[in-house]
């Protein structure tokens, strides 16, 4: 019995120690939030007007762009799923995973075929695991995503998309793409965050995040050379901000589930302790009772041979 104690000692103090971690990690991550919080909101106003210019230029142009145009009988698509590079985050890499497979799934029986880019080392493991070819995978940022991150990333599609459909094509290589989509959390609230599937491309400009107000107006801009020109200058910066605003939205969301696991792994640790340390209190106190009666038993046993032996 007292084997058993040390045994649920040991357990206690390991539980101990395990909650420490989590708790560090916690606060961690709770910091780190604030900070990601932060850098979407100043990257907002950017985002926003330049989103503005754009719609500008759309709408008061007739030029038809690369990257605005529909194709007539799109075959193959372009998908960036955006996870993180490490663990201890409850369910964020998997649900982004499942809204993913199921746009895969989606767009297979629309006939066309599937071209897979990863941001982060859980997708890219998961990927690789199912030995399903990546074209190209960006991980080491996933918590804290800078722009050169997001121009790169920008480049790499908006060259896909423009590329050569009938190009030869061997596993890891890019080929051109007809449509863009990407696939990331975004970030409600500390309690919300809930996978989002965009289209990137053909570009689709959306103004804003809220809907404008009745009295807002586009303003009109002359063009210098020529609305072609500027939109061809406009544009990728535009892709290369909505998937900046993406990675943002998911490093923030990141955060929050990791914030979300620990402090549930912290509390599950106290119960731990507790029910370790009730059972090992019971046990210590069924070993005292036994020997208690062990030693009552063999008073009563010498007793009773003295008592025969006069």
């Amino acid at each position: 019995m007292a084997l058993s104690v040390r045994e649920y000692r040991a357990r206690i103090r390991s539980t101990e120690s395990m909650k420490k971690i989590t708790r560090a990690m916690e606060l961690i991550a709770a910091s780190r939030i604030i900070k990601a919080q932060q850098r979407a909101q100043a990257a907002a106003p950017y985002a926003r007007e330049l989103t503005r210019a754009v719609s500008a230029v759309a709408t008061f142009s007739n030029v038809d762009h690369a990257l605005t145009t529909e194709p007539e009988n799109p075959r193959r698509a372009a998908i960036l799923v955006v996870t993180s590079d490490r663990g201890l985050a409850g369910a964020y890499s998997s649900s982004v995973l499942k809204e993913a497979e199921r746009l895969i799934e989606k767009l297979k029986e629309e006939g066309k075929e599937v071209d897979l880019y990863i941001t982060g080392r859980k997708g890219e493991a998961y990927f690789k695991f199912r030995q399903r070819p990546i074209v190209q995978a960006w991980t080491g940022f996933s918590d804290q995503p800078t722009y050169d991150v997001a121009a790169d990333v920008g480049g790499t599609l908006i060259a896909a998309f423009l590329g050569d459909d009938d190009a030869e094509v061997t596993e890891g290589s890019p080929q051109g793409v007809d449509e863009v989509h990407v696939v990331f959390t975004r970030f409600r609230s500390m309690l919300v965050q809930e996978p989002s599937t965009i289209r990137l491309l053909p570009l689709e400009v959306v103004e804003g995040t809220e809907p404008p107000e009745e009295s807002e107006v586009l303003p009109l801009y002359e063009f210098e050379p020529n609305a072609s020109e500027v939109l061809d200058a406009l544009l990728p910066r535009y892709v290369q901000s909505r998937i900046y605003f993406c990675l943002l939205q998911a490093a923030a969301s990141e955060l929050a589930a990791r914030q979300k696991a620990m402090k549930a792994a912290t509390d599950n640790a106290d119960e731990l302790i507790k029910k370790y340390t009730r059972i090992a209190n019971q046990a210590r106190q069924a070993g005292i009772t036994q020997e208690i009666s062990e030693i009552v038993g063999g008073v009563n046993a010498l007793a009773d041979a003295q008592a025969g032996s006069e």
